[in-house]
């Protein structure tokens, strides 16, 4: 019993196991009940008696299943009441772990429901409870059609967080742009929109999860940085100051005015517009001094620019950027914060935010492209565009199709089930918004967040060291791609920007993705449609470890004329794949081969390296008192000296190369398992 007011709560989940799987016949059940209104007081039905038999009006969870686990605050389920054959409206009511959280009340929609459940460190035991004024009982009272279902959710600390920042001018008056009955009704200064950007990432959160989940990869998501404030993911937080673990929003002012944030306008419609890169480097500069990143490890953060403006005159927003991408210690995505106004700030205004028809009024707001000429679809732009920059952030490219091309014009589809009548489309709505109807993250998306730092878990196997991706000739026109942490998949682009052709290695073998693939020109064309197999195949191998390396040509490498070459000795050697971009300046192409593989044979007995910032050569050194060049002397006057032991026969085995458009660093390997220091850039580049 609830010691404050004798209601009776639902039953606790102990502690220190993970609980056990409740049967159906006792998750389900019928019984009378006070229907809540959104947000305020519920009176929930009594528990069911012994006897009680199993509802079939009773909401059933489709999309995770009774006992799961995971790993973010607010999590996004759907599911059905009643059967789908007889479809019938009504209301869902979400009742939280412990009374955690308060009520939140979702529409069903021809038996067809979506709701975000707010969810607790732990196990959670969350109460669903459908109702409907089609389903009465006899003496008149609301029915109420009652499931259970238990999920565990384990918070993330890991893994790197993804961080929120509002930047803020220095003469900044704190506000965004709004319509005149939105000030009146919510206000528009800085407090809303740190709720509204908020509800927007736990959004992004809850639709990211559910991909990753129908893909296959489990619940895994990024985390955000949180703090203990007072609450705002609830309406009803403010009223009674309730304190929740939270997303924390950074608000960085920066050194920058007003005006000059909004003259520094990059938006594409605006072409008098100069300076289009500096809003990212402004941006850059400011989280940079506030997050301080080091080398190795990257700081990943989402920005908005708080002083966005719509201005009428010119017909763009100003001080407004969709920008994302980075460095090797800094993954940036910038926007602004002129569709804001729209966003929900709390749960129980997700659905009235993404049915809001409200028309866009242009005197104040902006009308994005076209695309937003309601309040509903100015949410979707604003955070659906938000989140496409954050894909960039996270190492996304455009796709052709979902979130990375534009596709979240229907974003709201995804937590709503009925969708209202579109401006952009001049059409009502879509009548049911099921799985197929939705927006989504691409398969080439979710495969680079099964991998990326931000989204590994604390089962997942540690990673080499060696992230890297190799390639090496064979016979026979084959071409072998090996890697430390497995070959996880391969794009394929016959002259196309997008990669629309893929070749996935992932399978649910304990040993994992193949450490070693073997590719061959027939086999690639044949993946690819009829009109397409003659063209130039350039690919992109991706390791299980984050690792990255592009073949701009196939056709040459493969190629025996191009890759094949007889050494001096008679044996053969093959070519690999280029590194580097060869655009520096007075750039050359160089081959030696060295004198080992001469006749007679030489032995090596030094190697000079030339290097400064980059690698500039080597020099290697033989016995007999020559020596070869391989690039330039430049760099750090001298070079540095490897010298090898030729009492023990040391010879050379490889190279470590950092590369990415010149050649960073270089490491020098031998065969007695001996390794130079990073000649060069270290960090350079990617191994």
């Amino acid at each position: 019993m609830n010691g404050n007011n004798g209601q009776m709560s639902p039953p606790a989940v102990p502690f220190g196991g993970r609980p056990r799987l409740p049967s159906n016949q006792s998750n389900r059940y019928s019984l009378n009940g006070t229907p809540p209104a959104n947000g305020g007081p519920y009176r929930p039905p009594p528990p069911p008696p012994p006897s009680a038999a199993t509802s079939p009006l009773a909401p059933r969870v489709i999309s995770v299943s009774d006992g799961s686990w995971v790993h973010q605050k607010v999590l996004l389920v759907h599911g059905e009441c009643a059967d789908t054959a007889r479809p019938i409206d009504g209301s869902l009511t979400v009742c939280h772990h412990q009374e955690t959280f308060p009520p939140t009340q979702w529409p069903v929609c021809d038996s067809y429901f979506k709701a975000l459940i707010y969810l607790q460190p732990g196990p959670n035991r969350i109460r669903l409870d459908f109702t409907s004024p089609k389903l009465s009982s006899p003496d008149g009272q609301m029915v109420v059609h009652t499931s259970w279902i238990s999920i565990n959710y384990l918070p993330l600390i890991s893994a790197p967080p993804l961080q929120l920042c509002i930047l803020v001018a220095k003469d900044s008056p704190e506000t965004f742009d709004a319509t005149p009955e939105r000030v009146q009704k919510e206000g528009n200064g800085l407090d809303v929109a740190i709720r509204k950007f908020r509800m927007a990432a736990y959004l992004w959160q809850a639709f990211t999860a559910e991909q990753m989940n129908r893909n296959g990869f489990g619940r895994r998501c990024y985390r955000y940085e949180e703090e203990w404030q007072p609450g705002t993911l609830s309406v009803r937080d403010a009223e009674t100051g309730q304190m929740r673990n939270e997303a924390k929003i950074h608000i960085i002012r920066m050194d920058k005015t007003v005006a000059e944030i909004r003259d520094l306008n990059i938006a594409q419609q605006y072409e008098p517009a100069t300076n289009k890169g500096d809003l990212f480097n402004i941006a850059s500069d400011a989280v940079r001094a506030r997050f301080a990143p080091r080398s190795g490890q990257p700081q990943y953060v989402s920005c908005m620019f708080l002083d966005a403006h719509w201005d009428k005159d010119v017909g763009t927003v100003r001080g407004h950027a969709a920008l994302g991408g980075g460095g090797d210690d800094m993954k940036l995505a910038i926007f602004g914060s002129h569709c804001l106004q729209s966003y929900p700030s709390h749960i129980e205004e997700v659905v009235p935010s993404f049915t809001d028809c409200t028309r866009t009024n242009t005197d104040y707001v902006a009308n994005d492209c076209g695309e937003s000429g309601s309040s509903w679809e100015a949410a979707n732009i604003g955070i659906g565009a938000h989140l496409h920059e954050t894909g960039h952030l996270l190492g996304c490219p455009h796709q052709e199709s979902g979130i990375m091309l534009r596709d979240y014009v229907t974003l709201n589809r995804s937590f709503i089930t009925r969708e209202a009548y579109s401006t952009r489309t001049q059409q009502q709505g879509q009548r049911l918004c099921l799985p197929k109807d939705e927006c989504a993250w691409h398969r080439l998306d979710t495969l680079r967040f099964r991998f990326h730092p931000c989204f590994q878990l604390p089962t997942d196997p540690a990673q080499p060291a060696d992230n890297s991706v190799q390639l090496w000739t064979v016979d026979s026109g084959t071409v072998l791609a090996t890697s430390a942490t497995g070959v996880a998949w391969i794009e394929i682009f016959p002259e196309d920007d997008l990669c629309r052709h893929w070749l996935e290695f992932l399978d649910n073998s304990p040993s994992g993705a193949p450490r070693q693939v073997t590719l061959t020109e027939q086999m690639l064309r044949e993946r690819l449609p009829d009109d397409r197999r003659k063209k130039n195949l350039k690919l992109k191998i991706f390791s299980c470890g984050g690792g990255e390396l592009e073949v701009e040509d196939f056709s040459k490498l493969a190629s025996s004329k191009d890759s094949r070459l007889k050494l001096p000795d008679s044996r053969p050697a093959f070519r690999s794949s280029k590194l580097g971009f060869s655009q520096m300046e007075n750039s050359t192409p160089t081959e030696i081969i060295l004198g080992s593989c001469q006749k007679p044979a030489r032995l090596l007995r030094n190697i000079r390296v030339y290097h400064g910032n980059c690698m500039d050569g080597l020099e290697f050194f033989y016995d007999d008192g020559g020596s070869e060049l391989f690039g330039k002397r430049g760099g750090a006057e001298g070079g540095s000296d490897f010298p090898l032991d030729k009492r023990r026969g040391e010879m050379v085995l490889g190279f470590y190369v950092r590369a990415g458009l010149w050649i960073d660093g270089l490491q020098i390997l031998t065969t007695t398992g001996r390794r130079s220091v990073v000649y060069g850039n270290a960090t350079g580049g990617s191994g």
